[in-house]
């Protein structure tokens, strides 16, 4: 009942001001606007012709009194108050989805869903381990299809094609759901031959080659630049701070590249501290502390409000806080 009435406020909210103008549909067409800010594009994912899309959109803006999306050198942009309605109509389609799909319960015993997850390796390496062991447990016929960051956008998130999204982010589109799943400190992976490790210190930490290893955000990567330090991520943002730079000698995306790099001689992998603990039996290395202080990651789930109430999608998300809680003991 609460969801229902919040949908009624809502959209009683934005139409009062004439009632005679209503039509629901209007919020299905705002929301696909404003997801591919694009009118054929918008069209084709509602199987409607490009004249019905923009006769929409001019509706729209005589509804709003605003023009919701204007022409500029970057295409069709929101405007703020679009960008305002935007979280807002997501939400509320999500709740009146939720309000006529059939109440059905899931039973991870007898299930053979398979829940799409994009997970970058260090999340893979962390968590999916345990995480696997459940699921043999209390649903041995369900699947994981894990996904790198690079084989999904927030788009896809969005409109739920995508389960979760397991990762570490700058920014979020305000209408994701997301929970906490921990914090991780930084270590350093040297070799045990590696001379710097008897004299462990800034100025030994910047005169080696180092690898740069990082997977931030989703959708196909550029190349790096040791020069672009704000897009380098934690560790040279921290060293910036302090007025230092260090020598990157290679770029990659893959942790356990990184990982198994720090076996070479005259390299110093610099990463989170639960991928680098998979070397603490390794006779070949030795994990440090950074001699300088860098933030802590956070590493998030995440999923569409389409999603939400969803009670197998409720379930997997359960499991996987209650793994996580496991891991950091």
């Amino acid at each position: 009942m609460p969801t229902l009435i919040y949908i009624i406020i809502f959209i009683l909210g934005i139409f009062c001001m004439n009632m005679s103008r209503i039509d629901l549909n209007l919020l299905v067409y705002l929301d696909v606007l404003l997801r591919e800010c694009n009118v054929t594009r918008a069209a084709e994912e509602l199987g409607i012709s490009q004249p019905a899309m923009s006769n929409s959109l001019r509706r729209l803006r005589d509804l709003f009194d605003d023009p919701i999306l204007v022409r500029t050198s970057d295409g069709m942009t929101p405007t703020d108050r679009a960008l305002e309605l935007q979280p807002l109509v997501r939400t509320v389609l999500a709740a009146a989805e939720q309000a006529v799909l059939p109440k059905t319960e899931f039973e991870p015993s007898a299930s053979t869903r398979i829940f799409r997850i994009m997970a970058s390796d260090y999340s893979e390496a962390t968590l999916l381990p345990l995480l696997l062991t459940k699921l043999r447990e209390q649903a041995p016929n369900v699947r994981l299809d894990i996904m790198t960051p690079s084989d999904v956008s927030f788009h896809d998130v969005e409109r739920g094609k995508v389960d979760l999204v397991i990762n570490r982010f700058d920014t979020l589109p305000q209408s994701f759901h997301q929970v906490r799943l921990w914090d991780d400190s930084f270590s350093c992976v040297v070799s045990k031959s590696n001379p710097i490790t008897e004299d462990w210190n800034l100025k030994s930490y910047l005169s080696g080659k180092h690898v740069w290893v990082s997977k931030t955000g989703m959708g196909v990567g550029v190349g790096m630049s040791s020069d672009d330090v704000q897009r380098l991520g934690w560790v040279d943002d921290a060293l910036d701070q302090i007025g230092e730079k260090r020598d990157i000698t290679l770029f990659t995306r893959h942790y356990q590249a990184a990982v198994l790099l720090g076996e070479q001689k005259d390299l110093i992998v610099t990463l989170p501290s639960m991928a680098a603990r998979q070397l603490e039996h390794n006779p070949k290395v030795v994990i440090l502390d950074p001699p300088f202080e860098i933030p802590r990651m956070r590493l998030k789930m995440v999923w569409s409000p389409l999603l939400q109430h969803d009670p197998g999608h409720r379930w997997i998300r359960q499991l996987i806080k209650q793994v996580s809680e496991q891991i950091l003991g």
